[in-house]
């Protein structure tokens, strides 16, 4: 383990401080996204202003200067409880002394995005799926980022660089789906996001449009009538589906659910990927408690994923063993609509890999032998017919090339 010098910097300059607490700050102002993302809290003071930080807290601010930045908006530090340090809000977006702690195996691109790269701003791991990275600011800076190498800095994407990225989805015919992420693409103007989407359902080849946003979790009044409008598909138009990341129930408030509302009643449907952190969401309540509120809202829980291999996180990752409990004692305890799929990004860029608990004891042609979720041994019978090819396969699909399955950009 490598343990990153904490570097002592001469204190900077007192500034004036804008008020961030909400009884402080007039509705109009509160409501307005432009207003929360211009006064985001990115020093320990800022917090300050809010509730007494601990000495542990303030030495992970020191410890987080030069290593990742800081950054969360009024609306998300005001769901912080100021009485507990163990607060999940508090743990995602305040920095740890842990951060600096690098292990050996821990990765700066832990995902091998760097390595599938074939156009600027453009991720080709999948045969038929890209990433398309639009923007490198972000709403909060979560503490656990896979991507901190890329965002919080000051290098955007340029107009040329987006060009290419559309450029090589119009020449790469077998993607049929893309994925805007970033940074956060919903922190772009409604009318820029609307031109790349526009331009994206300009393209016969894709069939889908995902928006990967944490936007509905720490800044929910951006979800507006515009950004819904523009959204909305017309009759034929490519659909946009929208991916947000709630990971504890705390982050599930009143203007959350109605955010989250307003994009389905628009006809956007919306899921949501969990991240399993130690101490913050790592327990059956919990996970359950998010599952169950995420299904009343109307929000599809779609991944729980086991925490990436990303440089300063390992304080965060829980052992796989324990994830792969967590899962069952989701799986029929529960509606399965409100379960997630447990996958774990492979480092190195690997791809998504299920982990899922095995059910089954034993199988053969005759029968199979498995576990249910209450732990009780039971027994399938096989059928006795084997054959399982789909004659009319031919008649359908004639003349239709199969899927290109080749790796990425190869």
């Amino acid at each position: 383990m490598i343990q990153l010098p904490v570097i002592a910097h001469a204190p900077a300059p007192p500034r004036e401080r804008t008020p961030i607490r909400r009884g402080d700050v007039p509705e109009t102002k509160w409501f307005d996204w432009r207003w929360q993302l211009a006064n985001m809290l990115t020093d320990a003071e800022d917090v300050a202003q809010l509730f007494a930080l601990t000495e542990r807290e303030r030495a992970g601010f020191a410890a987080a200067d030069g290593l990742f930045r800081v950054g969360l908006t009024p609306y998300y530090a005001a769901l912080m409880d100021p009485a507990h340090p163990s607060c999940p809000i508090r743990l995602q977006a305040l920095p740890a002394v842990a951060e600096a702690m690098i292990r050996d195996e821990e990765l700066r691109d832990p995902l091998g995005e760097d390595s599938h790269n074939p156009a600027p701003s453009i991720i080709h791991k999948y045969p038929d799926r890209v990433l398309f990275l639009v923007v490198d600011r972000c709403g909060i800076y979560c503490r656990h980022c896979n991507r901190r190498r890329l965002v919080g800095g000051d290098d955007p994407p340029s107009t040329a660089d987006l060009e290419a990225g559309l450029a090589y989805i119009a020449k790469t015919t077998r993607v049929r789906d893309v994925l805007l992420s970033g940074g956060d693409p919903f922190l772009l103007s409604t009318r820029r996001l609307g031109y790349l989407i526009e331009r994206l359902r300009a393209i016969p080849h894709v069939e889908t449009i995902r928006i990967g946003t944490r936007l509905p979790v720490v800044c929910p009044m951006r979800i507006d009538d515009e950004l819904v409008a523009m959204l909305r598909p017309k009759a034929g138009e490519t659909p946009v589906f929208v991916n947000t990341h709630f990971n504890h129930l705390r982050e599930l408030t009143p203007e959350a659910v109605a955010g989250c509302a307003k994009l389905v009643d628009g006809g956007i449907p919306v899921g949501n990927q969990t991240v399993l952190l130690r101490g913050i969401n790592s327990s059956t309540r919990s996970l359950r408690a998010l599952m169950r509120g995420l299904l009343k809202a109307r929000v599809r829980p779609y991944y729980l994923f086991q925490g990436d291999t990303v440089i300063g996180t390992d304080h965060l990752r829980t052992p796989v063993e324990t994830a792969m409990e967590l899962y069952r004692s989701l799986r029929g305890w529960m509606n399965s609509m409100a379960v997630p799929m447990l996958v774990l990004d492979a480092p190195g860029g690997g791809g998504k890999v299920p982990l899922i608990p095995s059910y089954v004891k034993s199988i053969d042609p005759q029968r199979v032998v498995f576990e249910t979720y209450r732990g009780v041994t039971l027994e399938y019978p096989q059928p006795r017919e084997r054959d399982c090819s789909v004659a009319y396969d031919a008649v359908q699909f004639a003349g239709v090339e199969p899927d290109d399955d080749r790796e990425g950009s190869t």
